[in-house]
């Protein structure tokens, strides 16, 4: 416990250093002191600035005067009480805000276009010199493309894939970099290498291009500040040179290819052009962005390096990951070494990538490809491909005519540094080894914006993180990296109010909608994202201004979605009734959904996987989806109305929350039978209509005993999709039958969770059978979607959860769910109050439960056996009688 306020942040993110824009929110951890109110004290440029008061310790707005452009801040609070500590120091700096940048967009000399895929990087360079003592130096930079920066030859920053993937007609973040270090007195050199990126690279599972722009664009100014109070800047202007660059070939899908015999010969015959000058049309505002930087955050080496025959090796780093391989010793000059990388190995050893192809409809299949090369200059060097980024376990290297050195491979891995939010352990090591592969999945996936999957795809489905949030949430901090993204959700949101499947929308479908795609976007349970995200974030980290900044995005879409109900109806329904129904303008049916997406495939007589979308695609397209569009359309506006309340419009609250309950009449209306059953009959429908509260309270029991006969009647397998496996497990605890939890959550053949942990997963996969039991490949095996148990783990293995009327956990709830024959559970919660600790163990025929409780916490502890206590910060500890896990493991609502 800490006695003082700590944990000092502010709402920004860096990668050095963190950086803001001029008005940045101050949020710490209380501490043990008294909490009715803290003192804040800022240094601002060395000159100390009044204490002020703050009454709350979350996203306190900045209570001084504006930051003006590198301005550095350091800042302190302590409790308001007598007597109090004060906290330790925290710092940040301002960036070069918008207004202030002086430099010129410039531009490189493109003299052929190879393609996509195939286009180089570019050399952008220019000299400057340097007299007297460097107190510091700062270098701000951004692009459209992907850059990187280094002085004097030294690399600037540890950012990766800067300036990261946002919509670039909107929204362009920039960089700072301390380069003090690699200054010299005399001639120094500024070098940014630019290439395709995410800005008009390729994306996407057809890897179609980027449309943002055509034109590739740096801008940078390096501040250079003296001990005598002088100032250099070093701007991007007509006196820096464009040259061709080692990276020969970069494309962020593809892979990159440096030739290093370029550098070699540099001197003598590269040729140089002066840059095009603003070049880049009506380029956006440039901002500083709230997530934290994507770097190399580990690196891991072999666990196993076969050579399969002469020149050619096959390594295995043990785990499925994002990044790139790093390779110390690149041979004698001219050596050229082939790096493809892969998630599978097949029978023979060898990398293969099939089960990744990805191809239109009716188009001949492609070989799904990730592939480095380099080539050895006269000068030893490290290769690491940072133009590029890849999903992968395995590598194939190809080399000959020279030795391979197992211990200079590493594998570098690389997604947006976030902080650990939450741990689990228990008794139960497949249960540990399963949550790691959901945090593996996840970070896999966290690279700059939330993906579906590191390698075919490697966009940011707002489908896979409306299912995820909640779960990401309790595995790291995630609040900033969630706000960047949201904001390409906004930028992309078609001007009807229809949401993207995927943002940032590197294929521009608001700018082209007569594309099949478009007809495709609006669909339940992805456009969700705009108003789910939020409402996580808010209850999360309890930050209004989340709510505030999306609102007018939630509500655009909520009105699209409400419209769309009222105007159109399922050409089923239609047939059957030409005249509609008057509950009907609330059925949300006629537009096109993915639907539950995913549920385990049926199988025929002779055993094999019956793919409705691949056996019948028009049918599945054309199928009635109603049920799971009407189902969101409820939640979301039955969400849109507390939002409102929040945000102090109660006559808009009150609207929508009317609208929601006609909305909820209506699907009970079309949907639901008077014994509880469902029209439909799945098992996704009853875990939806129980997690959703789309059920009269009579019918609950009713519609719980008919999901568990399903679950029956599969064998005790799941059967849910994408959309409503998370929610699945608590639906059953909290019905009362954690039995029935348990058992699918241990069960070990397919479709099922350990299925992944028997079969080698490192990471959880798209497809429940992403490893068949013949040992071959199917789709992505790198998906996040399917780890949503691991919010289970927490909330009800471990026990420890919000309470359901508690903002950024101010309140909680401690109640264990002893099951699968489990003796002790132990995880923690990075609380805005502080860390909320839980262990729970049995042991002669009792319950012990610990628990750390963190400043301005209450918590609520209940044991199985119905006995509660009631806690508020510090430490508490109980037992109580234990028997019959499995019997007694039921929650009730509390």
């Amino acid at each position: 416990m800490h006695a003082t306020p700590h944990d000092l942040t502010v709402d920004s993110g860096g990668d050095q250093f963190v950086v803001t824009g001029a008005t940045p929110r101050l949020s710490w951890k209380p501490g043990d002191g008294a909490i009715c109110g803290f003192e804040l004290e800022a240094v601002i440029d060395g000159v100390r600035h009044p204490v002020v008061l703050a009454d709350g310790h979350r996203h306190v707005a900045w209570p001084w005067c504006a930051l003006h452009s590198r301005q550095r801040v350091e800042w302190r609070v302590r409790s308001a009480e007598a007597g109090a500590e004060w906290s330790e120091p925290a710092s940040f700096e301002v960036g070069l805000l918008d207004q202030d940048w002086r430099a010129a967009w410039i531009s490189p000399v493109e003299t052929d276009d190879p393609g996509y895929g195939n286009r180089p990087a570019h050399l952008l360079g220019v000299e400057f010199t340097l007299e007297g003592e460097v107190r510091s130096a700062r270098l701000y930079a951004t692009a459209l493309g992907l850059y990187t920066a280094a002085v004097n030859g030294v690399r600037a920053g540890r950012a990766e894939l800067s300036p990261g993937s946002t919509s670039y007609d909107r929204t362009l973040y920039a960089q700072a970099f301390d380069v003090a270090d690699a200054l010299v007195t005399g001639t120094n050199r500024l070098d940014v290498d630019l290439s395709d990126g995410w800005y008009r690279g390729q994306v996407g599972a057809f890897r179609i291009p980027s449309g943002w722009g055509s034109v590739l664009g740096l801008r940078a100014e390096l501040h250079v500040d003296f001990a005598d109070g002088s100032t250099l800047v070093v701007r991007s202007d007509d006196r820096w040179e464009s040259r061709p660059s080692t990276i020969t070939r970069a494309d962020l899908m593809d892979g990159q290819t440096v030739d290093l015999t370029v550098a070699d010969g540099e001197a003598a015959d590269v040729p140089v052009s002066s840059v095009l000058i603003d070049a880049v049309v009506d380029p956006p505002a440039i901002d500083w962005s709230p997530a934290p930087a994507v770097t190399v955050v580990a690196s891991l080496a072999p666990s196993r390096v076969r050579e399969l025959r002469e020149g050619v090796w096959v390594v295995d780093f043990g785990q499925n990951a994002s990044g790139w391989l790093r390779l110390g010793d690149l041979g004698p000059a001219g050596t050229r070494t082939g790096i493809d990388y892969g998630e599978y190995v097949g029978a023979d050893g060898d990398l293969s990538t099939t089960h990744l192809d990805s191809h239109r409809p009716g188009e001949p299949a492609r070989v799904f490809r990730q592939h480095d090369e380099v080539v050895a200059g006269e000068t030893p060097a490290v290769f690491e491909p940072r133009h590029t980024v890849h999903g992968f376990q395995y590598v194939r290297i190809v080399r000959h005519g020279a030795p391979l050195d197992p211990a200079t491979l590493s594998m570098q891995i690389v997604h947006t540094d976030l902080p650990v939010a939450g741990r689990f352990a228990c008794s139960d090591p497949d249960l540990d080894e399963l949550h790691r592969l959901a945090e593996w999945s996840f970070l896999g996936n966290a690279v700059d914006v939330p993906t579906d999957c590191p390698t075919r795809e490697r966009l940011a489905w707002t489908g896979d993180y409306q299912v995820f949030v909640s779960t990401a949430t309790r595995l790291r901090d995630v609040s900033g990296f969630s706000r960047k993204w949201l904001r390409s959700v906004r930028d992309d949101q078609l001007d009807d109010g229809r949401i993207t499947n995927f943002s940032p929308d590197g294929r521009r479908i608001k700018q082209r909608l007569d594309d099949q795609f478009a007809m495709m976007t609006g669909s339940a349970g992805w456009g969700d994202a705009i108003v789910a995200v939020p409402w996580e974030l808010y209850r999360s980290y309890g930050d209004t201004e989340v709510l505030a900044e999306n609102w007018d995005a939630m509500v655009r879409w909520v009105e699209w979605a409400l419209g769309r109900a009222r105007e159109t109806r399922h050409h089923a329904r239609q047939q059957h009734s030409p005249e509609p129904e008057a509950f009907e303008e609330f059925l949300w049916d006629g537009t096109f959904h993915w639907g539950e997406w995913t549920e385990p495939r049926e199988r025929d007589a002779d055993g094999n996987a019956i793919d409705p979308i691949v056996d019948d695609p028009m049918a599945w397209f054309m199928a009635d989806k109603g049920e799971v569009g009407t189902a969101y359309l409820f939640r979301s506006t039955s969400t849109l109305a507390q939002i409102a309340a929040i945000l102090g419009q109660d006559d808009v609250a009150a609207r929508y929350a009317l609208v929601a309950e006609q909305v909820r009449s209506a699907w009970q209306a079309a949907y639901l039978r008077p014994d509880g059953t469902t029209e439909t009959d799945t098992q996704a429908a009853y875990v939806r209509a129980l997690s959703f509260g789309l059920l009269p309270e009579d019918l609950r029991t009713a519609a719980l005993g008919r999901l568990v006969e399903l679950i029956r009647l599969a064998g005790t397998h799941l059967g849910t999709g994408f959309l409503s496996t998370g929610d699945l497990l608590p639906v059953l605890v909290e019905g009362g039958r954690a039995d029935v939890a348990y058992e699918l959550l241990m069960q070990r053949t397919e479709p099922s969770w350990l299925t992944m942990v028997d079969r080698g997963a490192t990471t959880i996969w798209e497809a429940w059978e992403g490893i068949d039991a013949d040992g071959f490949a199917h789709e992505s095996l790198n998906h996040y979607s399917k780890g949503t148990f691991a919010r289970f783990l927490h909330e009800y293995t471990l026990g420890l959860r919000q309470a359901e009327d508690s903002i950024a956990w101010d309140s909680i709830v401690i109640a264990p769910v002893p099951g699968a024959g489990m003796s002790w559970a132990q995880g923690s919660h990075e609380s805005p109050n502080g860390t909320i600790a839980v262990h729970w163990r049995h042991e002669g025929g009792e319950l012990l439960i610990d628990a750390a409780i963190p400043a301005a916490t209450t918590a609520r502890i209940r044991f199985p056996d119905g006995t509660e206590f009631h806690a508020g910060p510090g430490r508490f500890s109980a037992r109580r009688p234990f028997r019959t896990p499995a019997a007694e493991a039921s929650v009730a609502s509390i």
